[in-house]
């Protein structure tokens, strides 16, 4: 049957004092909470009635997941649902392809370095496509920019030791520009053009400059496009693409990875060496992804597609035989099978693979995740 999930809180310090718990309809306890998790990533799964979703996977895989699932990925849920509470910068990072996350997971394994630990930069063996799809005005930096834009942003500064950078944007194989340029900044002889830097920067990049001040991020964002939405609107982030989120509500979701490589604007384990063996250097146009008509965000990954449910009395038909995660964001909904679960705002459910075909109605919006692959 459908399962009523208990969430779990991530409070990392660039999140929201308020953004949460208004959605959770309880009272802020002053601390910033920065991720809602619904899912069963063991680092922190979602539970029903007090035992870890992922135990209650790993008991019983065929009839959480389904034949489909494990046969494509495994015993354990191939994505993780989340909602993110930006109320600052948050890291400057790119996730690794499978290979790498493979590669790099079994060298650390290796060496003996705990899952757990600070210095650790592989999670997992997997990879980290994700998607996110705004819930409010939502704002961050995806890819890079064209070098001769930058170029153009650079010089707008009027900083006189910017002309190096300046010139190899402009002179450059874009590839090698990127690089070059990305290097320098991060590099610790760059520490006094960052300082003539800063007291220039206008709009988004002087807010990450207040946020995080001397960091050598601030500079690496300048190479980076940056990208609006709107609620409803959705953005695709495959790996090696760089990124960092910079303020608003949203739902995110991914595979079921925790594999991260930063190089600024974060109190967490930096790892310069290895980000700049994995990013793409390559000019990009950051991924919108449209919804299809029936309100289905499909992104270019296996693991998870999500679909938006604008819910009325009208059922919307849900299909069977995959692992299904709900998260109702406003009014409440009806998940119906022989019994009806209600989710108001805030609440989450687990549909396992084995659960007979349910319907939703309601009064609200719901967003459900699952593998996008065929039943």
């Amino acid at each position: 049957m459908p399962l009523p999930l208990t969430t779990v809180i991530r409070p990392y310090d660039w999140g929201s004092r308020t953004a949460l718990p208004a959605l959770l309809g309880v009272e802020p306890d002053g601390r910033p909470q920065a991720e809602l998790w619904v899912g069963a990533h063991p680092a922190a799964p979602s539970s029903v009635a007090g035992t870890p979703l992922d135990v209650l996977i790993e008991r019983d895989p065929a009839g959480m997941l389904g034949a489909p699932s494990t046969g494509r990925f495994g015993a354990s849920l191939p994505y993780l649902l989340k909602v993110l509470a930006v109320e600052k910068p948050l890291s400057l990072q790119v996730h690794p392809t499978t290979a790498q996350a493979e590669a790099g997971f079994a060298r650390e394994e290796a060496q003996g370095i705990p899952v757990d630990d600070y210095s650790r930069t592989y999670k997992d063996p997997f990879h980290k496509p994700e998607m996110v799809c705004a819930l409010t005005d939502f704002h961050g930096l995806c890819g890079f920019r064209d070098p001769a834009e930058t170029a153009d942003l650079l010089e707008s500064l009027t900083v006189a030791e910017l002309r190096p950078w300046i010139g190899t944007l402009r002179d450059e194989p874009p590839a090698q520009a990127l690089q070059t340029v990305l290097t320098q900044m991060l590099d610790e002889t760059s520490r006094p053009i960052q300082a003539a830097v800063e007291p220039a920067l206008t709009g988004v990049y002087a807010d990450i400059a207040r946020a995080y001040p001397g960091d050598p991020g601030i500079l690496a964002a300048l190479l980076l496009n940056h990208v609006r939405l709107k609620p409803g609107q959705a953005l695709f982030l495959d790996a090696g693409v760089p990124h960092a989120y910079l303020g608003g509500l949203t739902i995110e979701v991914m595979a079921n990875s925790d594999n991260v490589l930063r190089c600024g604007l974060t109190g967490k384990h930096i790892d310069v060496p290895e980000l700049m063996r994995v990013v793409e250097f390559a000019p990009t146009t950051p991924d919108r992804i449209e919804p299809t008509a029936d309100l289905h965000y499909q992104a270019a990954a296996e693991e998870f597609t999500l679909a938006r449910h604008d819910l009325t009395e009208d059922p919307d038909v849900l299909p069977t035989g995959l692992p299904q995660t709900l998260l109702c964001v406003e009014g409440e909904a009806h998940l119906t099978t022989d019994r009806t679960l209600t989710l108001n705002r805030g609440e989450a459910a687990f549909i396992p693979a084995a659960a007979p075909a349910a319907s939703l109605t309601g009064n609200g919006t719901l967003y459900r995740a699952l593998p996008s692959i065929e039943p």
